[in-house]
């Protein structure tokens, strides 16, 4: 009889069983992964001594790297949460509290990250310094310190407090407990053996792939309202069902999100959202279902603009500091940032915002939005996370050193009456509940952020609302397809007239359902087509080429003498609309207006590039003639000979040959066509303390890394790839 049960639970997310032991190791820990568990029969709901539990993992094993596919591989907030208290490992006279803490496995760097991370998660900002730095008045700060208090029982906890950890060495092998052993094998590949019995793990995942969602959603084609609010996340952190508490609003066409929780990618794929129509995001907090999708939203080819209050800004970047090991301020070179004023009206080109504190273990505000038009403002309220009445007013008071009234402020901000209103009803010490807005006055009320059925009294106090439903608040009259249209060929036709646009313009716009192919390889396009919202996906299979497009990319493009067939199949993965221009017109209008020639120029670095997986991705033509205006020829012909006049400003990319990486005379990568190397010292202002040495002729390009230094993708893959290069450094 086996004693070890294995279970591949999801890409990069393995369970390991060891009832003997009472060992159970999650192996991995992607976004939503108690989920993914919860879904596979993994964690389960048992009863002893009359209290209710539930089980699952006691240990987890971390991957190596911290970004795989653009996104983060390591999330132990929710697992360490479900651990401790839904399991009951953490709380005193638990039946389930024997003493043993959770466990967790892997790097010491990854390791110390995690710490870092989850006591971020757990408090947010930690010193009264932390929140003095971030503008406030001695008033402020004291207020949001004893609201802090409150919530931490007194004080601030370690997190090594509550959990153990074993650090893993190279090639060294490991007891974890009872005579259970492990051992690193590889990069992110280990040997877990328990008497005779050894399974073997591996947590990589190809660079193109993503980490899967837990639950299937379906296709929605969203149109952009004047001022909607598309309802992109009504459950919690557990439920297996829906994604968490989040909303999109769109406001004059403009895509807004509002919070970025696990598996924001796939919400946004299935609504027909591409990453580069993305105006901006509004933050309420570091908690990781409103948190952990900011990945998203780098891999966007400009600086995503991002909206909160400074200090829950600077507990979300310090959080996102400790999980990256990276300074705070290099995420500010990732979005485009814009503090809000709490307690005022911001005006963001018309649409107006006021973030309010609400009482949470972490820096948070609910955020209330509102644009004039005809006669009156219109308004939404997103009330996440707040907490319940009862559970406020027992905080409150001399006692806990708020201030006479302080109560009553966050109520009256509750319940200030709106058109739409969506409240966190999770019910339980730090979340709302629905009997608290019995009495509100907004027109429509919509419960969100649990993960059980509503009850019959709750139903009667406010609404559901299905993945993927709009709330029109005011209806869009104007076509504004045509107007990104125009957009998009203005940035990328620069200096074309306005009245010579129209020519391009005064063309149909065509829609696509998922899972069409708009134009195959090897095929005469006789069409482009201009993509206005959605994603399409490129694929080469013969080149092993796969890359995403996303709003405002120009399908079809082909300035070569040789043939005008299509270079690769173009197939889109969710509703799409585009605007279908004739080739033959295309390629006449950008003749007579001189753009020909030098488009035609550039057509073949264009072409490589969009065949690497760096500069792939999510590029609109204007960013990607940029480039390619930009990319010096270089050429290494001597085989054997190291590289050794390596400017410390550039990227070096490979077009056709091969580099060797070495350490030590040891190779320790192998760089070949679409490759590219420099990001060390270029980007990163390190040196990688490797030598490169040619081992097939190489032609390429350099790029002078102020070329890339405004787009938030392609900095995103250079780091997931100096993290990578570097622990494959260290494991050597």
């Amino acid at each position: 009889m086996k004693r070890m049960r294995t279970v591949h639970v999801a890409t990069g997310l393995y369970w390991i069983g060891i009832p003997e032991v009472n060992l159970y190791i999650q192996c991995g820990c992607v976004e939503d992964s108690v989920k993914h568990l919860i879904r596979r029969g993994l964690i389960n709901q048992v009863e002893q001594d009359g209290r209710s539990y539930e089980t699952g993992p006691n240990a987890i094993l971390l991957s190596d790297i911290m970004l795989q596919g653009g996104h983060f591989s390591n999330l132990a907030e929710f697992p360490v949460l479900q651990m401790l208290y839904r399991q009951g490992m953490g709380l005193p006279k638990h039946p389930n509290n024997s003493g043993i803490k959770p466990l967790l496995i892997g790097s010491g760097k990854q390791i110390s990250a995690q710490l870092a991370y989850i006591h971020r998660g757990n408090y947010g900002l930690i010193t009264k310094e932390e929140l003095y730095e971030t503008g406030l008045s001695e008033e402020q700060v004291e207020l949001i310190w004893n609201l802090k208090m409150e919530f931490a029982f007194g004080r601030i906890k370690r997190t090594d407090h509550l959990l153990d950890s074993i650090v893993l060495q190279q090639d060294e092998q490991t007891e974890i407990r009872d005579r259970v052993f492990i051992k690193r094998e590889a990069i992110n590949q280990f040997t877990i053996s328990y008497g005779e019995e050894s399974v073997s793990v591996d947590l990589n995942i190809p660079r193109t792939q993503r980490y899967p969602a837990p639950y299937p959603l379906g296709f929605h084609d969203i149109k952009r309202e004047y001022f909607g609010v598309v309802h992109s996340g009504q459950g919690d952190g557990w439920d297996i069902n829906r994604p968490c508490m989040a909303s999109i609003l769109t406001y004059q066409g403009k895509i807004y999100l509002i919070d970025a929780g696990p598996n924001i990618a796939y919400c946004l794929i299935t609504l027909g959202i591409g990453i580069n129509e993305i105006e901006g995001i509004f933050h309420t907090h570091c908690h990781d279902d409103h948190f952990a999708g900011l990945p998203t939203l780098l891999l966007s080819d400009h600086r995503i603009k991002y909206f909160a209050t400074p200090f829950v800004r600077a507990s979300v970047f310090k959080k996102l500091a400790a999980l990256l090991s990276r300074p705070e301020k290099d995420f500010h070179d990732f979005f485009e940032v814009h503090d809000l004023q709490e307690g005022e009206w911001n005006d963001i080109h018309g649409l107006e915002v006021k973030p309010q504190l609400s009482p949470h273990p972490v820096e948070t505000t609910i955020l209330s939005f509102r644009t004039y038009w005809g006669g009156r403002y219109y308004s939404y309220a997103h009330l996440a996370d707040i907490i319940a009445l009862d559970n406020l007013k027992a905080r409150s008071g001399q006692a806990a050193g708020l201030p006479d009234g302080f109560d009553q402020k966050i109520i009256d901000n509750y319940l200030t009456p709106v058109d739409l209103k969506k409240i966190d009803i999770g019910t339980n010490m730090i979340h709302g509940e629905a009997t608290d807005f019995e009495e509100d006055r907004s027109n429509r009320i919509i419960l969100a952020h649990t993960a059980i059925p509503l009850t019959n009294e709750q139903k009667e106090i406010g609404s559901s609302a299905p993945f993927g439903m709009t709330d029109v608040l005011i209806k869009s009259h104007s076509n504004l397809l045509l107007e990104k249209a125009h957009a998009y060929l203005a940035d990328y036709l620069t200096g074309v007239a306005e009245h010579d646009l129209k020519q391009l313009l005064n063309n149909v716009v065509v829609s696509f359902n998922p899972g069409t192919i708009i134009l195959k390889r090897d095929v005469p396009s006789t069409f482009l087509f201009l993509l206005l919202t959605g994603n399409v996906e490129m694929i080469n299979n013969r080149a092993r080429t796969y890359n995403v497009f996303s709003s405002g990319a120009l399908i079809g493009e082909n300035y070569s003498d040789e043939n005008q067939l299509t270079n690769a199949t173009y197939r889109t993965i969710s509703f799409v609309h585009a605007l279908k221009i004739p080739a033959l017109a295309f390629y006449r209008f950008i003749e007579e207006h001189y753009l020909l020639s030098s488009l035609k120029h550039l057509f073949g670095r264009k072409q490589f590039l969009l065949h690497t997986w760096l500069f792939g991705e999510a590029l609109s033509p204007k960013v990607q003639t940029s480039i390619a205006e930009n990319l010096h020829p270089i050429e290494f012909s001597e085989v054997g000979r190291a590289i050794e006049k390596i400017e410390d400003d550039s990227l070096y990319l490979i077009e056709r040959g091969a580099v060797t990486r070495k350490s030590g005379g040891k190779t320790v990568e192998q760089l070949e066509t679409g490759d590219f190397f420099g990001e060390d010292r270029a980007v990163f202002a390190e040196d990688l303390g490797t030598e490169l040495e040619v081992s097939a002729p190489v032609t390429g390009y350099r790029l002078k890394a102020e070329c890339i230094e405004e787009i938030p993708i392609i900095r995103w893959k250079l780091l997931e790839t100096h993290q990578k290069r570097k622990r494959i450094l260290r494991s050597k």
